[in-house]
C-alpha cells in the first residue's frame, strides 16, 4: 500500500519551533543530513516512491480555472494561511503501522540545538482506484 506522508508547519508551532530562517548553518546541516539518511533508508528499503521539500509558502500561488478563458491567479503570501505543507513522501510498504513507524521517525527530526522537532507529519493512504461500488 502507498501512503503520503505530509510535513505540516501552522502559526501554532512558532511558539516552540522558531523558523528555520534562524536557525544556525550547522543546525540546518544537521536537519538535511538526517532527512537525507532517511530518504537513503527508505531508498535501500524500496519503500521510497518520492519525497520533496517545498519552497516557503511566499511563492506558493493558487490557480482556479472557470473551464473556458485565462485562469484566476493569485500569487502569495496568503496571510489567511496558518498552515503550510513543507513537505512531503510517498512510501509504499506493506503494512498502515509501518508508514505511521516512518511518519514518527521523520516527526523526530533534529532542529534547533539537535533537539528533536516533534513536527505533525499527517499519514494519509494514496488511493488506487475509487471503491468498486461507484
Amino acid at each position: 500500500m502507498k501512503y503520503m506522508l505530509l510535513m505540516q508547519f501552522s502559526a501554532d508551532m512558532q511558539d516552540t519551533l522558531p523558523p528555520i530562517t534562524t536557525w544556525s548553518a550547522d543546525e540546518i546541516k544537521a536537519h538535511m543530513a538526517f532527512m537525507n539518511e532517511t530518504n537513503q533508508q527508505l531508498t535501500a528499503s524500496g519503500e521510497l516512491v518520492d519525497g520533496q521539500g517545498l519552497a516557503m509558502p511566499e511563492t506558493a500561488k493558487i490557480v482556479r480555472g472557470h473551464g473556458s478563458g485565462a485562469p484566476v491567479v493569485t500569487e502569495g503570501p496568503f496571510p489567511e494561511t496558518k498552515e503550510f505543507l513543507a513537505g512531503y513522501w510517498i512510501v509504499d510498504c506493506p503494512t498502515p503501522e509501518r508508514a505511521v513507524e516512518i511518519a514518527a521517525a521523520v516527526s523526530a527530526a533534529p532542529g534547533p540545538g539537535g533537539a528533536p522537532l516533534n513536527m505533525p507529519i499527517e499519514v494519509r493512504q494514496v488511493m488506487s482506484a475509487p471503491p468498486g461500488d461507484l
